[in-house]
């Protein structure tokens, strides 16, 4: 369709998962797109299933961490060399269980400076490139974690609420320089991050029974999303939190301690600490 043909796309985490799959949607539609990630390895067999997208614009890699500011500033330079910066994702991220009392400060430092300062060093940089530039359109990856309470998992989901209030923030403050600010929240997608979850069953079970639509999601129903929150066809939506997870934000979190037992142990997970 070519309906963002010479537009220019920013997407961390774009090797993989939900991140390949919003960079391939943005190709589609004839945008230049670099993906940033941590692996080179898995940058450039994306970049080659990039540049077999029909329509696709240039396609470029840029290996560093979102927990860098320094990196994502150097990337957000290349993706904009064309005179502009149009579209960023903030996609990165990382989690796992960690319970609270079992979490130290490195593990907790960890998943803060990859999703939350991670988040935050796009938003700022990819803002700076787009308004110089005219406006743009920034989405965050947040998660239905940041919105229900997910026992055994409370570093990431601070992480994820804190995006929700980053993007409502940003989006009051850079709307005076026409750049929207919006973030979809996954439910559980079939996904690298969210295997463990998904392949236990006794917890996929109750995630699905929290799921009005009762199936997980994937990486096509995010991204899609993500499509439209940067795309013309969004261009009086600002500030959204989009709840993209087959209604589990209407229930209750989800029981993962099967999953904390198998991983912690029954004295970890009952708060036994001798």
């Amino acid at each position: 369709m070519g309906v963002l043909k010479n537009q220019n796309a920013f997407i961390t985490g774009g090797g993989s998962g939900i991140g390949l799959a919003c960079a391939k949607a943005f190709a589609a539609d004839g945008a230049n797109v670099l993906i940033m990630g941590r692996s080179e390895e898995k940058l450039e067999k994306a970049a080659i299933e990039l540049q077999g997208v029909p329509g696709a614009g240039t396609i470029n890699i840029f290996s560093g961490s979102v927990a860098d500011e320094k990196d994502v500033e150097a990337a957000v330079a290349i993706a904009s060399m064309g005179g502009s910066l149009d579209i960023a994702v903030a996609n990165a991220g990382t989690g796992g269980l960690s319970p609270i009392m079992a979490t130290d400060s490195a593990s907790w430092d960890e998943i803060m400076q990859t999703n939350l300062n991670g988040t935050f060093y796009t938003v700022k940089h990819a803002g700076r490139a787009m308004a110089k530039s005219g406006g743009g359109a920034i989405c965050a990856i947040s998660s239905i974690a940041g919105i229900r309470t997910h026992r055994f998992m409370a570093p990431y989901c601070v992480s994820k609420a804190g995006i929700d209030m980053l993007v409502k923030n940003s989006a009051d403050e850079l709307g005076s320089v026409n750049i929207r600010v919006n973030s979809v929240c996954p439910g559980l997608v079939d996904t690298e991050l969210a295997a463990g979850l998904i392949n236990t069953e006794e917890v996929l079970n109750d995630y699905l029974d929290c799921m009005p639509i009762r199936r997980h999601g994937v990486v096509d129903d995010i991204c899609n999303s993500v499509r439209f929150l940067c795309g013309p066809e969004s261009s009086w939506i600002t500030g959204v939190v989009l709840s993209v997870d087959g209604g589990h934000h209407l229930r209750r979190g989800p029981n993962v301690e099967p999953f904390s037992r198998a991983l912690f142990g029954d004295d970890i997970t009952e708060g036994r600490f001798t």
